[in-house]
């Protein structure tokens, strides 16, 4: 199995995605206030780790979505 490259974009904390991403815009129409697309449109980040109970849910839920298993939590 290859390694995966997390991108740096992504805020630090336990939510984070990778190179797998494909930035179908998913996690983004998800969790709006935790992912983002970056500006060339190449693959999404996190922008904002989740800080309560209903964006760690959406953010659960963007993890179970997406469709290359590119966001992870550690």
């Amino acid at each position: 199995m290859s390694k995966t490259f997390i991108y740096e974009e992504n805020i630090v904390g336990p939510v984070y995605i990778h190179d797998a991403c494909i930035a179908c815009d998913t996690c983004t129409d998800i969790a709006p206030e935790n992912f983002k697309l970056t500006a060339d449109y190449d693959h999404a980040y996190v922008f904002q780790q989740p800080k309560n109970s209903q964006e760690i849910s959406l953010c659960n839920e963007a993890i179970e979505a997406c469709p290359v298993g590119a966001i992870e939590k550690q």
